[in-house]
């Protein structure tokens, strides 16, 4: 008497991060198929389901991805805590997880801070950001380095690229002129500051700001939260 050999399938591993690849969420398997302990872990660490029958068409799943931003996994107001857990998991399964914590930690500078409040910032590590003048023609850099958390006054770099752009300070202003020329028109006057030059801007002054060339200054502001009082 013959006996029919049923072939069963086996589904591993490699399987599942085919499917994964091909952008696909959903693995198709049957009465003969064996699923690998291996292949289930690959299934959850993707987001990948078992369905015993080809599921109808709906709206494309997507796959979390250690290369995809939050906002690319799902919509911006759809993502749940269980696909940050997957995408975290990602991360780590990647030994990306440290790299990532290293880049939120990074500062803008290298800096000491003591118990007696002293703070010493290193000049030549500060990454400077872009200075939002509100005059897209304008090229300006700043980085804050002393803030209102740290003193009553706040300090900081900034230069300015062969621009000019209006400014109106509701706060007084020292500032340091490293290199480059600085100039400041009050009341349709300018007036110029070279390196090593000092100027001091008070309250309430409606002032063009400016160079010629690219000056970098140091500035100083009190009080030093000027940026909540524009």
């Amino acid at each position: 008497m013959e006996r029919s050999a049923v072939m069963k399938r086996l589904v591993c591993a490699g399987d599942i991060e085919a499917l994964k690849n091909e952008g696909k969420t959903v693995c198709v398997t049957g009465p003969q198929t064996i699923v690998t302990p291996a292949a289930r872990d690959a299934a959850d660490t993707f987001g990948i389901t078992f369905c015993e029958e080809e599921p109808k068409a709906e709206p494309a799943k997507t796959v979390v991805s250690a290369e995809k931003a939050p906002a690319e996994i799902c919509g911006a107001d759809e993502i749940t805590s269980d696909q940050i857990y997957q995408m975290l998991k990602v991360l780590m399964d990647k030994g990306l997880f440290g790299e990532l914590l290293k880049c939120c930690n990074t500062k803008p500078y290298e800096s000491e801070s003591y118990a007696n409040g002293l703070k010493v910032v290193r000049g030549k590590t500060v990454k400077m950001d872009v200075f939002d003048t509100g005059d897209p023609n304008a090229t300006a850099y700043y980085q804050e380095l002393v803030s209102k958390d740290e003193s009553h006054m706040s300090a900081g770099f900034l230069v300015i690229d062969h621009s000019e752009f209006a400014w109106e300070l509701t706060y007084e202003e020292i500032d340091y002129v490293i290199e480059g020329t600085l100039t400041v028109t009050i009341d349709g006057k300018k007036y110029t500051a070279n390196a090593g030059d000092v100027l001091f801007v008070p309250s309430g002054s409606k002032v063009i700001w400016g160079s010629p060339d690219k000056a970098r200054v140091f500035y100083s502001t009190y009080p030093a939260n000027w940026a909540d009082l524009l």
